[in-house]
Protein backbone atom coordinates (compact mmCIF):
# COMPACT_ATOMS: atom_id res chain seq x y z
CA UNK A 1 0.00 0.00 0.00
CA UNK A 2 1.13 3.07 -0.90
CA UNK A 3 1.61 6.85 1.37
CA UNK A 4 -1.01 8.08 -1.27
CA UNK A 5 -3.30 5.88 -0.64
CA UNK A 6 -3.03 6.06 2.85
CA UNK A 7 -3.25 10.06 2.84
CA UNK A 8 -6.64 9.72 0.71
CA UNK A 9 -8.27 7.11 3.03
CA UNK A 10 -7.44 9.02 6.28
CA UNK A 11 -9.11 11.90 4.84
CA UNK A 12 -11.72 10.21 3.47
CA UNK A 13 -12.11 8.59 7.39
CA UNK A 14 -12.10 11.58 9.08
CA UNK A 15 -15.14 12.22 7.89
CA UNK A 16 -17.01 9.16 8.30
CA UNK A 17 -15.77 9.15 12.26
CA UNK A 18 -17.24 12.77 12.29
CA UNK A 19 -13.91 13.53 14.45
CA UNK A 20 -15.08 16.54 15.50
CA UNK A 21 -18.49 15.66 16.97
CA UNK A 22 -16.83 12.71 18.96
CA UNK A 23 -14.42 15.14 20.57
CA UNK A 24 -17.44 17.27 21.38
CA UNK A 25 -19.20 14.65 22.59
CA UNK A 26 -16.39 13.62 24.66
CA UNK A 27 -16.09 17.06 26.41
CA UNK A 28 -19.53 16.99 27.62
CA UNK A 29 -19.19 13.36 28.59
CA UNK A 30 -16.13 14.40 30.68
CA UNK A 31 -18.33 17.18 32.34
CA UNK A 32 -20.55 14.91 33.59
CA UNK A 33 -17.63 11.85 34.85
CA UNK A 34 -16.45 15.07 36.61
CA UNK A 35 -19.66 15.26 38.91
CA UNK A 36 -19.35 13.90 41.81
CA UNK A 37 -23.28 12.60 42.29
CA UNK A 38 -22.59 10.95 39.08
CA UNK A 39 -22.17 7.42 40.71
CA UNK A 40 -25.30 8.10 42.82
CA UNK A 41 -27.14 6.28 39.46
CA UNK A 42 -24.41 3.30 39.07
CA UNK A 43 -26.15 2.23 35.95
CA UNK A 44 -26.18 5.26 34.13
CA UNK A 45 -22.46 5.95 35.59
CA UNK A 46 -21.31 2.55 34.06
CA UNK A 47 -22.84 3.80 30.71
CA UNK A 48 -21.42 7.33 30.57
CA UNK A 49 -17.99 5.67 31.40
CA UNK A 50 -18.36 3.64 28.64
CA UNK A 51 -19.08 5.58 25.87
CA UNK A 52 -16.86 7.92 26.86
CA UNK A 53 -13.67 5.32 26.56
CA UNK A 54 -15.11 3.91 23.19
CA UNK A 55 -15.16 7.58 21.48
CA UNK A 56 -12.27 8.21 23.35
CA UNK A 57 -10.33 4.79 21.72
CA UNK A 58 -11.43 5.78 18.45
CA UNK A 59 -10.33 9.61 18.41
CA UNK A 60 -6.88 9.20 19.71
CA UNK A 61 -6.23 6.24 17.39
CA UNK A 62 -7.36 8.14 14.56
CA UNK A 63 -5.38 11.18 15.74
CA UNK A 64 -2.00 8.79 15.96
CA UNK A 65 -2.05 7.62 12.61
CA UNK A 66 -2.49 11.04 11.65
CA UNK A 67 -0.08 12.10 12.98
CA UNK A 68 2.56 9.53 12.03
CA UNK A 69 1.15 9.61 8.60
CA UNK A 70 2.00 13.27 8.23
CA UNK A 71 5.53 12.45 9.43
CA UNK A 72 6.25 10.55 6.92
CA UNK A 73 4.74 12.71 4.10
CA UNK A 74 7.14 15.41 5.36
CA UNK A 75 10.38 12.67 4.99
CA UNK A 76 9.14 11.00 2.12
CA UNK A 77 10.84 13.00 -0.42
CA UNK A 78 14.17 12.82 1.33
CA UNK A 79 14.20 9.39 0.89
CA UNK A 80 16.31 6.59 -0.82
CA UNK A 81 14.29 3.81 -2.46
CA UNK A 82 15.65 1.22 -0.15
CA UNK A 83 14.66 3.34 3.43
CA UNK A 84 11.17 3.51 1.26
CA UNK A 85 11.15 0.10 0.99
CA UNK A 86 12.04 -0.74 4.25
CA UNK A 87 8.80 1.37 5.43
CA UNK A 88 6.09 -1.02 3.79
CA UNK A 89 5.86 -3.13 6.94
CA UNK A 90 4.76 -0.04 8.80
CA UNK A 91 2.59 1.04 5.54
CA UNK A 92 0.29 -2.11 6.08
CA UNK A 93 0.41 -1.83 9.20
CA UNK A 94 -1.06 1.81 8.86
CA UNK A 95 -3.68 0.51 6.65
CA UNK A 96 -4.91 -2.07 8.90
CA UNK A 97 -5.26 0.39 11.45
CA UNK A 98 -7.42 2.50 8.67
CA UNK A 99 -9.27 -0.09 8.09
CA UNK A 100 -10.35 -1.58 11.54
CA UNK A 101 -11.59 1.88 12.51
CA UNK A 102 -13.46 2.23 8.98
CA UNK A 103 -15.21 -0.70 10.44
CA UNK A 104 -16.04 1.15 13.56
CA UNK A 105 -17.85 3.70 11.30
CA UNK A 106 -20.23 0.95 9.94
CA UNK A 107 -20.97 0.01 13.48
CA UNK A 108 -21.72 3.23 14.50
CA UNK A 109 -26.30 2.75 14.08
CA UNK A 110 -28.00 2.59 17.76
CA UNK A 111 -27.76 -0.33 19.20
CA UNK A 112 -24.56 -1.86 17.42
CA UNK A 113 -22.95 -2.70 20.95
CA UNK A 114 -26.38 -4.63 21.96
CA UNK A 115 -26.65 -8.58 22.21
CA UNK A 116 -28.04 -9.90 19.34
CA UNK A 117 -31.64 -12.14 19.55
CA UNK A 118 -31.28 -14.31 16.12
CA UNK A 119 -34.44 -16.66 14.80
CA UNK A 120 -34.30 -18.71 12.28
CA UNK A 121 -37.41 -20.53 10.50
CA UNK A 122 -36.99 -22.67 7.87
CA UNK A 123 -39.57 -21.68 4.29
CA UNK A 124 -41.24 -24.79 2.70
CA UNK A 125 -39.84 -27.50 1.67
CA UNK A 126 -40.71 -30.09 5.06
CA UNK A 127 -37.28 -31.61 5.28
CA UNK A 128 -34.80 -29.78 3.15
CA UNK A 129 -35.70 -26.44 4.49
CA UNK A 130 -34.94 -28.15 8.44
CA UNK A 131 -32.03 -29.55 7.36
CA UNK A 132 -30.82 -26.35 6.09
CA UNK A 133 -32.27 -23.53 8.80
CA UNK A 134 -29.74 -26.53 10.75
CA UNK A 135 -26.96 -25.80 8.59
CA UNK A 136 -27.49 -22.17 9.18
CA UNK A 137 -28.02 -22.55 12.95
CA UNK A 138 -24.49 -24.51 12.94
CA UNK A 139 -22.94 -21.44 10.64
CA UNK A 140 -23.86 -18.56 13.31
CA UNK A 141 -22.74 -20.80 15.80
CA UNK A 142 -19.43 -21.35 14.72
CA UNK A 143 -19.38 -17.47 14.10
CA UNK A 144 -20.14 -16.45 17.14
CA UNK A 145 -17.37 -18.88 18.48
CA UNK A 146 -14.29 -17.37 16.01
CA UNK A 147 -15.34 -13.97 17.30
CA UNK A 148 -15.01 -14.90 20.79
CA UNK A 149 -19.09 -14.29 21.57
CA UNK A 150 -21.29 -16.62 23.96
CA UNK A 151 -24.61 -17.75 22.15
CA UNK A 152 -27.13 -18.60 24.71
CA UNK A 153 -30.06 -20.81 23.17
CA UNK A 154 -33.68 -19.61 24.25
CA UNK A 155 -35.70 -22.36 22.20
CA UNK A 156 -34.86 -24.98 19.30
CA UNK A 157 -37.85 -26.66 17.95
CA UNK A 158 -36.55 -30.33 16.03
CA UNK A 159 -37.74 -31.43 12.37
CA UNK A 160 -40.22 -33.70 12.13
CA UNK A 161 -37.14 -36.16 10.26
CA UNK A 162 -34.09 -34.01 10.02
CA UNK A 163 -32.64 -30.89 11.06
CA UNK A 164 -34.72 -28.28 13.05
CA UNK A 165 -38.58 -26.51 12.98
CA UNK A 166 -37.33 -23.14 14.77
CA UNK A 167 -34.36 -21.89 16.52
CA UNK A 168 -34.07 -18.90 18.83
CA UNK A 169 -30.67 -17.72 20.45
CA UNK A 170 -28.80 -14.50 21.65
CA UNK A 171 -25.38 -13.61 21.23
CA UNK A 172 -22.98 -11.62 23.31
CA UNK A 173 -19.82 -10.09 22.35
CA UNK A 174 -18.53 -6.63 21.12
CA UNK A 175 -20.76 -5.34 18.65
CA UNK A 176 -22.31 -8.38 18.86
CA UNK A 177 -25.94 -6.76 16.79
CA UNK A 178 -23.92 -4.72 14.73
CA UNK A 179 -22.34 -7.56 13.31
CA UNK A 180 -25.13 -9.68 12.48
CA UNK A 181 -27.58 -7.22 11.20
CA UNK A 182 -27.02 -7.30 7.64
CA UNK A 183 -27.68 -11.33 8.01
CA UNK A 184 -31.15 -10.73 8.57
CA UNK A 185 -33.07 -12.04 5.35
CA UNK A 186 -34.51 -14.63 3.44
CA UNK A 187 -31.35 -17.32 2.61
CA UNK A 188 -31.49 -19.71 -0.33
CA UNK A 189 -30.00 -23.34 -0.78
CA UNK A 190 -29.39 -25.17 -4.01
CA UNK A 191 -27.80 -28.58 -3.88
CA UNK A 192 -28.10 -32.16 -4.66
CA UNK A 193 -30.99 -33.36 -1.98
CA UNK A 194 -29.22 -35.50 0.61
CA UNK A 195 -32.65 -36.88 1.09
CA UNK A 196 -33.47 -38.03 -2.33
CA UNK A 197 -31.87 -41.27 -3.65
CA UNK A 198 -31.71 -39.66 -6.86
CA UNK A 199 -29.80 -36.81 -5.81
CA UNK A 200 -31.93 -34.41 -7.38
CA UNK A 201 -31.40 -30.58 -7.07
CA UNK A 202 -33.73 -29.47 -4.42
CA UNK A 203 -33.88 -25.68 -3.50
CA UNK A 204 -34.48 -24.44 0.52
CA UNK A 205 -35.27 -21.26 2.10
CA UNK A 206 -34.95 -19.99 5.45
CA UNK A 207 -35.58 -16.98 7.31
CA UNK A 208 -33.17 -14.87 9.79
CA UNK A 209 -34.36 -12.18 12.03
CA UNK A 210 -32.02 -10.31 13.98
CA UNK A 211 -33.41 -7.68 16.57
CA UNK A 212 -31.13 -5.92 19.58
CA UNK A 213 -31.39 -6.98 22.54
CA UNK A 214 -32.87 -4.12 24.58
CA UNK A 215 -33.14 -4.00 29.11
CA UNK A 216 -35.32 -2.14 31.31
CA UNK A 217 -33.77 0.83 30.53
CA UNK A 218 -35.78 1.17 27.26
CA UNK A 219 -38.79 2.67 28.17
CA UNK A 220 -41.68 0.03 26.60
CA UNK A 221 -45.04 -0.23 28.41
CA UNK A 222 -46.34 -3.75 28.50
CA UNK A 223 -49.28 -3.57 30.77
CA UNK A 224 -49.94 -7.28 32.72
CA UNK A 225 -53.66 -7.91 31.81
CA UNK A 226 -52.16 -7.96 27.75
CA UNK A 227 -50.34 -11.19 28.75
CA UNK A 228 -50.70 -14.48 29.05
CA UNK A 229 -48.20 -16.55 31.01
CA UNK A 230 -48.43 -20.49 30.06
CA UNK A 231 -45.98 -23.18 32.12
CA UNK A 232 -45.12 -26.35 30.65
CA UNK A 233 -42.66 -29.20 30.57
CA UNK A 234 -39.77 -28.66 29.13
CA UNK A 235 -38.63 -30.45 25.87
CA UNK A 236 -35.71 -32.74 25.09
CA UNK A 237 -33.74 -35.52 23.00
CA UNK A 238 -33.82 -37.52 26.31
CA UNK A 239 -30.32 -38.37 28.50
CA UNK A 240 -29.01 -37.83 30.95
CA UNK A 241 -29.23 -34.43 32.91
CA UNK A 242 -31.82 -33.70 30.38
CA UNK A 243 -33.98 -30.51 32.12
CA UNK A 244 -37.96 -32.54 33.02
CA UNK A 245 -39.45 -30.11 34.82
CA UNK A 246 -41.99 -27.96 34.37
CA UNK A 247 -39.75 -25.20 33.67
CA UNK A 248 -40.61 -24.01 30.34
CA UNK A 249 -42.16 -20.52 29.83
CA UNK A 250 -44.74 -19.16 27.20
CA UNK A 251 -45.23 -15.79 26.87
CA UNK A 252 -48.40 -14.55 24.78
CA UNK A 253 -48.53 -10.65 23.92
CA UNK A 254 -52.48 -10.89 22.86
CA UNK A 255 -52.63 -7.18 21.45
CA UNK A 256 -49.98 -7.95 19.12
CA UNK A 257 -50.06 -11.82 19.11
CA UNK A 258 -46.45 -12.28 19.70
CA UNK A 259 -45.69 -15.47 21.48
CA UNK A 260 -41.86 -16.04 23.32
CA UNK A 261 -40.97 -19.37 24.62
CA UNK A 262 -38.26 -19.62 26.79
CA UNK A 263 -36.78 -23.28 28.19
CA UNK A 264 -33.08 -22.79 28.20
CA UNK A 265 -32.98 -23.22 31.91
CA UNK A 266 -34.00 -25.43 35.11
CA UNK A 267 -35.68 -22.15 37.11
CA UNK A 268 -39.29 -20.75 36.20
CA UNK A 269 -38.52 -17.29 37.29
CA UNK A 270 -35.07 -17.41 35.03
CA UNK A 271 -37.01 -18.34 31.72
CA UNK A 272 -40.10 -15.76 32.30
CA UNK A 273 -37.56 -13.27 32.56
CA UNK A 274 -35.82 -14.28 29.47
CA UNK A 275 -38.70 -14.14 27.86
CA UNK A 276 -39.85 -11.32 28.98
CA UNK A 277 -37.08 -9.46 27.97
CA UNK A 278 -37.29 -10.98 24.24
CA UNK A 279 -40.86 -10.10 24.11
CA UNK A 280 -39.58 -6.23 25.13
CA UNK A 281 -37.07 -6.27 22.37
CA UNK A 282 -39.78 -7.60 20.01
CA UNK A 283 -41.94 -4.65 20.86
CA UNK A 284 -39.09 -2.12 21.02
CA UNK A 285 -38.32 -3.38 17.16
CA UNK A 286 -41.78 -2.79 16.36
CA UNK A 287 -41.64 0.55 17.35
CA UNK A 288 -38.32 1.41 16.25
CA UNK A 289 -39.07 0.30 12.58
CA UNK A 290 -42.67 2.84 12.69
CA UNK A 291 -40.37 5.72 13.73
CA UNK A 292 -37.73 4.85 10.70
CA UNK A 293 -40.35 4.57 8.56
CA UNK A 294 -42.31 7.73 9.53
CA UNK A 295 -39.29 9.48 9.34
CA UNK A 296 -38.38 8.40 5.80
CA UNK A 297 -42.18 9.22 4.80
CA UNK A 298 -41.37 13.04 6.12
CA UNK A 299 -38.59 13.77 5.00
CA UNK A 300 -39.99 12.14 1.18
CA UNK A 301 -37.17 9.57 0.90
CA UNK A 302 -38.05 6.58 -2.00
CA UNK A 303 -38.29 3.26 -0.37
CA UNK A 304 -36.04 0.86 -2.26
CA UNK A 305 -36.53 -1.15 -5.26
CA UNK A 306 -36.33 -4.41 -3.58
CA UNK A 307 -36.40 -7.77 -5.86
CA UNK A 308 -37.75 -9.73 -2.19
CA UNK A 309 -35.88 -10.99 1.02
CA UNK A 310 -34.00 -12.85 -0.63
CA UNK A 311 -30.40 -11.62 0.74
CA UNK A 312 -27.98 -14.98 -0.53
CA UNK A 313 -27.84 -18.17 -2.23
CA UNK A 314 -25.70 -20.65 -1.90
CA UNK A 315 -24.93 -22.74 -4.76
CA UNK A 316 -22.73 -25.87 -3.19
CA UNK A 317 -22.87 -28.17 -6.09
CA UNK A 318 -21.54 -25.05 -7.92
CA UNK A 319 -19.18 -23.92 -5.45
CA UNK A 320 -20.54 -20.36 -4.74
CA UNK A 321 -22.12 -18.14 -2.57
CA UNK A 322 -23.64 -14.81 -3.78
CA UNK A 323 -25.00 -11.72 -1.73
CA UNK A 324 -27.64 -10.30 -3.89
CA UNK A 325 -27.43 -6.72 -2.13
CA UNK A 326 -23.87 -6.47 -2.67
CA UNK A 327 -22.22 -8.41 -5.50
CA UNK A 328 -19.74 -10.30 -2.99
CA UNK A 329 -19.20 -13.78 -4.24
CA UNK A 330 -17.29 -16.64 -2.40
CA UNK A 331 -15.95 -19.63 -4.15
CA UNK A 332 -15.68 -21.91 -0.96
CA UNK A 333 -19.21 -22.15 0.92
CA UNK A 334 -17.46 -25.28 3.05
CA UNK A 335 -15.77 -22.04 5.41
CA UNK A 336 -18.53 -19.91 4.83
CA UNK A 337 -20.84 -22.72 5.95
CA UNK A 338 -18.39 -23.17 8.83
CA UNK A 339 -18.52 -19.71 10.37
CA UNK A 340 -16.08 -17.68 7.86
CA UNK A 341 -18.47 -14.74 7.42
CA UNK A 342 -16.47 -11.83 7.80
CA UNK A 343 -16.21 -9.85 4.20
CA UNK A 344 -20.01 -10.97 3.71
CA UNK A 345 -20.73 -9.50 6.44
CA UNK A 346 -18.43 -6.14 6.11
CA UNK A 347 -20.29 -6.24 2.60
CA UNK A 348 -23.65 -5.91 4.08
CA UNK A 349 -22.66 -3.16 6.49
CA UNK A 350 -21.85 -1.14 3.87
CA UNK A 351 -24.86 -1.74 1.76
CA UNK A 352 -27.39 -0.42 5.20
CA UNK A 353 -24.61 2.29 5.29
CA UNK A 354 -25.55 3.63 1.79
CA UNK A 355 -21.77 3.09 0.29
CA UNK A 356 -22.14 0.05 -1.95
CA UNK A 357 -25.31 0.30 -4.52
CA UNK A 358 -27.34 -2.70 -4.90
CA UNK A 359 -26.46 -5.15 -7.10
CA UNK A 360 -29.58 -5.29 -9.75
CA UNK A 361 -28.51 -8.70 -11.61
CA UNK A 362 -30.41 -11.72 -11.92
CA UNK A 363 -29.44 -14.59 -10.19
CA UNK A 364 -27.81 -17.54 -11.70
CA UNK A 365 -29.94 -20.08 -10.93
Amino acid sequence: MDLDTLKHRLEALRGYLDIAGKEARLSELEQQIGDPTLWNDPANARKISQESARLRKVVESYKRLESDLQGLLELWPEMSALEREQMQPELEAAGRELEELYHQTLLSFPYAENAAIVTIKPGAGGTEACDWANMLYRMYTRFAERHGFTLELIDLEPGAEAGIDYAQFIVRGENAFGLISPEAGVHRLVRPSPFNAQGKRQTSFAALEVMPEVDESVDIQIAPEDLRIDVMRSQGKGGQGVNTTDSAVRVVHMPTGIIVKCQVTRSQQKNKEIAMNILRSKLFEIEYKKKQEELARLRGEARPIEWGSQIRSYVLDKQYIKDHRTGEMRHDPENVLDGDLENLIWAGLEWKAGRRETVASADEE
